[in-house]
């Protein structure tokens, strides 16, 4: 059945009650979520103009008026300069239905974690990290919180992203980090505050579909209208980026969760229009650091200073343990962070930047990176020649901790999970990841969580389980 024209707008399934108590712009408001929840508004359908609207329930217009700001301010609706107001949002009941039908459940004690996200724990070096914690607890208790950040670990920081990311940044004439560095608590935490700070309620942000959800969650909890943007094999697709945005949430080095590499002509193209057109384009290097085949492409950061805020996290490369992360971005963005949190009183806690600090101190934190690269390069290496050995197909670059294995529709990626958990293998599909419909399926199969013994025994019985579902 063909899609009625979006840009017809249509008549609403609208009637108010004149007789409660309930005001007018509230019954519409709610009028029109309850049409977006049972499905006959969807994302991208064309409504009336507060005026039209006005005349067809026989209304003044200051009713429609007030319940598409209310609206607006949800992050329901958007309005396209001179085209009309859309359904910019898919119901959250959708939401909610799909988030229940992907959340793993319960599975056997001893399970094993094929899910990406999680980090190498067990090479971390136990020693270095007992020495490292004693000798933060040596260290005096702060009076008063650091809210950029310990100049200790935001040197720490500077130096690691000059090290390991070719990211230089500038330091001060004492050779501490300049104000463009943060301590942040991880990449999400970051998103979230700067859809607190330097976003608005209503601000539109265009995010990789499909792409990383907790940041999508952040961005609406702060009243972010999110739009989800096309990727493919060469990272967000830039020409699809609507012309409206107020900033744009990607992960170039290594995109989650399809695994690709922006290309170069994209870095350039996005900051291209970022300048042009207003644009701050957020970078999340959630794994940059882990990259086997070639030298990374140049940070988005790197490029243009001036429109990205880069984003980093020892969650990955460590253990979320630390609790840390990293932002570096233009003096007016760092600015409205701090603000807020001088306003809010929050702040990233100490205790992980300290710990982070004497790892590094002691070189521990390269000699882990290290060990890091070679491990799971050769994991990837192992579970790549096997899977394809088997006749399925795998998706990403060599890098990260994770691949993707495709599957040709919602049913059969739904299927393999459930057949997968009674095999004892946690695995995580595609169509969770995904803030309006889902348009890929398939699975991210993570090998940084389990031991290289599990792997090696999980991959036939993955094998097995991808050919039967039809991957």
């Amino acid at each position: 059945m063909s899609r009625p024209d979006p840009t017809a707008a249509p008549t609403l399934p609208v009637t108010l009650d004149r007789e409660t108590p309930t005001p007018l712009a509230v019954q519409l408001a709610d009028a029109v979520r309850d049409a977006a929840a049972d499905g006959r508004l969807r994302s991208g359908d064309r409504l009336p103009s507060t005026r039209s609207l006005a005349e067809q329930l026989g209304v003044s217009r200051t009713v429609t008026a007030a319940a598409y700001e209310q609206l607006h301010a949800e992050g329901w609706i958007a309005g396209r300069h001179g085209s009309g107001t859309y359904v910019t949002t898919e119901p959250p009941g959708a939401r909610r239905q799909r988030a229940r039908r992907s959340e793993p459940k319960p599975v056997m004690a001893d399970a094993i974690d094929l899910t990406p996200g999680s980090p190498w724990v067990g090479g971390v070096d136990k020693a270095a990290w007992r020495r490292a914690w004693r000798a933060a607890a040596d260290l005096s208790p702060l009076r008063r919180p650091e809210r950029a950040g310990l100049p200790a670990y935001r040197a720490v920081v500077a130096e690691h992203l000059l090290r390991h990311r070719g990211l230089r940044v500038g330091t001060s004439e004492v050779d501490t980090p300049a104000e463009s560095v943060l301590a942040t608590g991880g990449t999400s935490s970051a998103v979230a505050e700067l859809g607190a700070s330097v976003l608005r309620q209503g601000d539109t942000v265009a995010v990789e579909e499909p792409g990383y959800q907790r940041a999508v969650g952040a961005l609406r909890a702060a009243g972010i209208t999110v739009i989800p943007t096309e990727v493919d094999d060469a990272g967000l697709v830039v020409d699809a980026v609507p012309a409206n945005t107020r900033a744009v949430y990607c992960s170039p080095a290594h995109q989650y969760p399809l695994g690709g590499r922006m290309s170069a002509s994209r870095r350039v193209a996005l900051v291209e229009r970022a300048r042009r057109e207003g644009w701050l384009v957020i970078e999340d290097d959630y794994d940059g650091e882990l990259r086997y085949d070639v030298a990374p492409l140049p940070l988005l950061a790197a490029l243009a200073p001036d429109v990205v805020v880069h984003l980093g996290t020892t969650s990955k490369i460590l253990t979320p343990t630390l609790g840390i992360g990293w932002m570096v971005g233009p003096p007016a963005v760092i600015a409205e962070v701090l603000a807020y949190r001088e306003t809010t009183g929050t702040g990233p806690a100490a205790a992980g930047q300290q710990v982070l600090v004497e790892l590094a101190r002691h070189g521990d934190l390269g000699r882990h990176l290290r060990r890091l690269r070679r491990e799971l390069s050769e994991r990837r290496v192992l579970i790549v020649d096997a899977l394809r050995a088997g006749g399925v197909s795998v998706l990403g670059d060599d890098a990260g901790a994770h691949v993707v294995l495709p599957m040709p529709t919602e049913a059969a990626e739904r299927e393999l999970l459930r057949r997968a958990r009674r095999r004892g293998l946690l695995l995580d599909g595609l169509a969770r990841h995904h803030a309006g419909r889902s348009v890929r399926y398939g699975i991210a199969l993570g090998y940084a969580a389990c031991s290289r013994e599990e792997l090696t025994q999980a991959v036939p019985t993955l094998v097995e389980l991808v050919r039967e579902a039809g991957g």
